[in-house]
């Protein structure tokens, strides 16, 4: 296992790592609309934290040798099910033609000022894995 750390996505407020790759995926933790500087939640609607989740995670996979292309399973909790389609619409930009699986959990009990969540595992480039 090759534990993966990278100062582009918020550093871990508890007993875990951003990402870990073990044979030929990564597994990121869960992210939130973090600014990575600050290490404070960002201002914004849903569809804002929903992108900066989304850099989040991207800056992990990239760290990885991986990214938002080689997701193959999202995992999106939001606290209110009508955020859906603000989240969806930013996956939608973000992920172009890529449509990963994915689950969405409804009415989660995210950090304080915190709307979204998403943990991805992903391919890391170059990888062999069975297609």
């Amino acid at each position: 296992m090759k534990r993966i750390v990278t100062d582009r996505a918020p550093m871990p407020a508890g007993h875990y790592e951003q990402g870990i790759v073990h044979d030929g995926l990564v597994y990121v933790s869960g992210q939130l609309a973090i600014d990575p500087t600050t290490g404070q939640v960002i201002v914004g609607d849903t569809a804002a934290q929903a992108e900066q989740t989304l850099r989040n995670v991207a800056a992990v996979l990239e760290a990885a040798g991986s990214g938002l292309d080689q997701v193959l399973m999202l995992s999106v909790f939001v606290t209110a099910r009508e955020d859906w389609p603000a989240v969806n619409a930013v996956c939608e930009r973000l992920f172009g033609a890529h449509k990963p699986a994915r689950a969405v959990v409804g009415g989660a009990d995210l950090k304080p000022g915190c709307r979204v969540e998403m943990v991805v595992t992903a391919v890391v480039r170059g990888a062999s894995r069975e297609s």
